[in-house]
């Protein structure tokens, strides 16, 4: 049987307004999610309002569909994904 790995890459183009939303999609899938990896500009006087997550994605492939529509009907959010079969 083939296995799915699935890199999942969410910009967040407000993150003030839709960040507890992504959390909240972030939690209620976080049994697909084997890898997280937030990035976003930050110094002493600036705080981005836009950021980046990496996922990998293990597991349901039906799951990280779900997850990955939920993210997409965000507005403000921008999804790029990567599919290796293994």
């Amino acid at each position: 049987m083939e296995k799915e790995i699935r890199i999942l890459g969410v910009l967040i183009t407000n993150r003030e307004k839709e960040a507890g939303k992504v959390q909240g999609i972030l939690t209620k899938f976080g049994c697909s999610i084997k890898t997280r990896l937030g990035l976003h500009e930050i110094s002493t006087d600036l705080c981005s309002p836009c950021g980046l997550i990496i996922l990998e994605l293990l597991g349901d492939v039906s799951e990280m569909d779900k997850l990955e529509n939920e993210l997409s009907r965000l507005t403000g959010v921008q999804l790029k994904k990567m599919v290796f079969n293994t």
